[in-house]
């Protein structure tokens, strides 16, 4: 015999499913532009580009995607932002 808190435990753990679905559903486009981006960082090292990789740039690329990876890459070569010699340590 199925018992209220029962039920009630199973009504929470559907919400709770049903939640984390939509969740990993909003996230999943920022991580596939952040694994985008991380490929071109890499690709830009191929080529002799450094570029520094942080929360800033993984932000940048992740909200912007594709573009947002090239942008990152132009302003490293221009060494107006994200060169490695540029960032500072966090300490």
């Amino acid at each position: 015999m199925v018992t209220g808190l029962e039920l009630a435990a199973l009504a929470v753990a559907l919400v709770l499913l049903f939640g984390a679905a939509r969740i990993l559903r909003a996230v999943r486009p920022l991580v596939v532009n952040a694994v985008v981006g991380l490929l071109v960082f890499l690709a830009a090292s191929w080529l002799g580009i450094g570029v520094e990789v942080n929360w800033l740039t993984l932000a940048v690329v992740a909200i912007g995607g594709l573009p947002g990876a090239v942008l990152v890459v132009l302003l490293s070569v221009f060494g107006l932002a994200f060169t490695p010699d540029l960032v500072a340590p966090l300490v």
